[in-house]
């Protein structure tokens, strides 16, 4: 299936460097705003830049989005509009309205759309499910050091997303409450975030990410 994809920045490339590695998969090209970026990605994995996203999703039977997360909506919504399978790099959208929308437009336009929650394809992770005992506490920790990539949106939707979804996913329940705070300290979003979901009577969520730690 020819695929194109969307961004080439540093998951970009990997997603192209991996896409190459699949037989399954024809990778007809890719689009970055950088100049100088598709020269280096052009040079390294010999797919060919597009200089317009609307001509590479023309020629494309799918799309792999891996542009910043506030422009996912727009590029999904481009991609599905075409008539064309998605696959959008997590989170799928910078909004729950940019969200909703783009559930609803994946329901009309029929085509396959898929959010990259690696997390949830983990071996480790897949082999627990369903666990012999049900959790009685989980409390993933992601810490990161400062990295500009990412401080578009806040740390829930840079770092803590795919904890959010392995609690979803492996308990099944997204809780009776929420209780959440958030810091602001490199970007104009909030950095450190942490959060505590109660979930039935017993079970207990508590969630950190930090994209400010010094390792």
């Amino acid at each position: 299936m020819k695929i194109g994809v969307l961004g080439a920045g540093h998951l970009g490339r990997i997603h192209i460097q991996q896409l190459k590695e699949l037989a399954e998969w024809e990778v007809i090209g890719f689009h970055d705003i950088d100049a100088e970026r598709c020269k280096v990605i052009e040079a390294e994995f010999g797919v060919p830049a597009f200089a317009d996203p609307a001509e590479l999703i023309a020629k494309a039977e799918a799309v792999d989005i891996v542009t910043p997360t506030i422009t996912h909506h727009r590029s999904a919504s481009l991609a599905m509009k075409a008539g064309k399978h998605v696959f959008i790099e997590k989170p799928l959208a910078n909004t729950i309205k940019e969200a909703d929308d783009l559930v609803e437009l994946a329901r009309q336009s029929g085509v396959k759309v898929q959010i990259g929650h690696v997390e949830r394809f983990n071996p480790a992770f897949r082999a627990a499910l369903p666990p012999s005992d049900r959790p009685m506490f989980i409390a993933p920790h992601r810490l990161a050091q400062v990295n500009p990539r990412g401080t578009d949106v806040s740390v829930v939707l840079d770092l803590m997303i795919p904890d959010i979804d392995n609690v979803l996913t492996g308990l099944g329940s997204p809780g009776k409450s929420v209780r959440a705070s958030g810091v602001v300290a490199v970007s104009a979003n909030a950095d450190i975030a942490s959060a505590r979901n109660q979930i039935a009577n017993v079970y207990q969520a508590n969630r950190t990410a930090c994209r400010t730690s010094l390792k």
